[in-house]
């Protein structure tokens, strides 16, 4: 089998990879296991060295690995260099509190001496997505593999060509051979991996049918695993709140990556006072957005990594409209490309507010009071992040336990950060990727009992 990457901006192929045979797969499966018995031994100073290098080697290579993502899944070049420093970033985090983290747990009982170890799994197991290509595979790989496991990446098809390039960084970096490996494999092959004895755990960014799938086959052999999954995240804008701010912050909120985030903010709940200054200030700037060649860098908004995708968003825009929502800015898709869309009079039971919707597509919805858009923004199958636009920072703080998500940002964007634990509840998923949190994941917490 043989699998292309497509440029969505101009419809090129960007390269061509052949599938592993299933004797490959196996190798690689071996090879994981085989490593990981002398790398769990490395001194975690050893294994701190090489995530650091492995950030150094990012910043040393960002227009190349940037101009990969670009090409590969139309991201504008400006943000693809974002993610490449972003994710330096989270080698440099581990890198630097990896042994604070890892640290036994001394814990008085009536022992002589009592503690709790941190040791390493083993075979990790990654199925990454295509929308934030590099981002997404190093922060599960920088807590994972500093902590003494060894790591297998499925990645998206269309991003292939990423893979590639992030096995080398590590390859680069120093790591011994089969600390990090790429599959290049169909996702029929998933379960096949997930039983090998080697595989210990299993984590997987992506769609919420994809989660499922994967939680079922780890349930089945008895694998710890973690979900990431979508988001339908709310922007609630309350009536004291500066809007010029809470603009300029919902266009970055919406439009980052083309909207293709699972933490992007999807549905936007207005106070009914501010609900008209909002709305035309927010159509002026996605209006403004600058769209074109996405190896330009003044370019704002690209593609969609697939037209399937475009596709998929346009029906949900049709069905909205034909569910008595209003296009107030866009509406239009071209192959790969969606403008950018605002609809108005968005309401419970439209495709644009229960559906996630992955893509450049805003959904703006009137409140009459705070607690009703609360309810508003719990209605969602999907539990990732909330964020609040406020004066009454105290108040907005006070009322975060109405609020069922893994993340409540109050005047800011939902965003992910190395310092922070990430991730979600109801049908967003389970786990925590980053922080402590994200390397405790995947570490055996290992009682250590001493008598007398």
């Amino acid at each position: 089998m043989e699998f292309q990457s497509i440029n969505p901006y101009n419809g090129e192929q960007v390269g061509r990879y052949t599938a592993h045979t299933p004797e490959q797969t196996d190798s690689i499966l071996n090879k994981a296991g085989e490593a990981f018995k002398s790398w769990s031994r490395e001194p975690l100073t050893h294994r701190t060295t090489l995530i650091q290098k492995a950030g150094q080697i990012l910043r040393d290579n960002v227009e190349e690995y940037a101009q990969m993502i670009t090409l590969e899944m139309g991201k504008p070049i400006s943000e693809s260099r974002a993610e490449i420093n972003k994710c330096a970033w989270v080698c440099d985090y581990y890198a630097e509190n990896a042994e604070s983290f890892l640290r036994q747990e001394e814990i008085a009982t009536d022992a002589r001496q009592s503690f709790v170890r941190n040791d390493p799994m083993g075979a990790v197991f990654a199925i990454m997505p295509w929308n934030f290509p590099f981002w997404q595979v190093f922060r599960f790989a920088a807590p994972t593999l500093t902590s003494g496991n060894t790591g297998l990446l499925k990645h998206a098809p269309n991003v292939f060509g990423c893979a590639k390039m992030i096995e080398e960084v590590f390859t680069k970096a120093g790591f011994p051979e089969g600390v990090f490996q790429n599959l290049i494999v169909h996702h029929d092959e998933t379960e096949k991996i997930i039983a090998h004895d080697s595989v210990k755990a299993v984590t997987l960014t992506g769609s919420e049918m994809a989660g499922s799938a994967v939680a079922t086959l780890a349930g089945k052999y008895i694998k710890k695993s973690l979900l990431e999954l979508g988001g339908n995240n709310s922007f609630i804008v309350w009536e004291d709140a500066d809007i010029d701010q809470a603009v300029k912050t919902a266009v970055s909120a919406r439009m980052l990556n083309c909207g293709q985030s699972c933490i992007a903010a999807k549905r936007f709940i207005l106070l009914e006072g501010i609900y008209d200054e909002f709305v035309s200030k927010f159509t002026d700037a996605v209006e403004k957005l600058k769209s074109g060649d996405t190896l330009d860098s003044a370019t704002q908004v690209g593609p969609l990594a697939r037209k399937d995708l475009a596709d998929l968003l346009n029906r949900q825009v049709k069905e909205s409209v034909a569910q008595g929502a209003s296009i107030l800015l866009g509406g239009n898709q071209d192959k790969c490309y969606h403008e950018p869309t605002i609809l108005g009079n968005v309401k419970p039971g439209m495709a644009a507010f229960d559906e996630e919707t992955f893509g450049p597509l805003a959904a703006v919805i009137k409140a009459k009071s705070i607690e009703e858009a609360f309810e508003l923004s719990e209605n969602s199958k999907y539990g990732l992040g909330t964020s609040v636009f406020t004066k009454n920072t105290a108040k907005a703080v006070e009322l975060a336990y109405l609020v069922s998500d893994g993340a409540y940002f109050v005047n800011e964007l939902v965003k992910s950060d190395p310092r922070l634990p990430f991730g979600g509840t109801k049908r967003s998923g389970y786990g925590r990727e980053l922080a402590k949190e994200g390397m405790m994941e995947f570490v055996n917490k290992k009682t250590v009992y001493v008598k007398g």
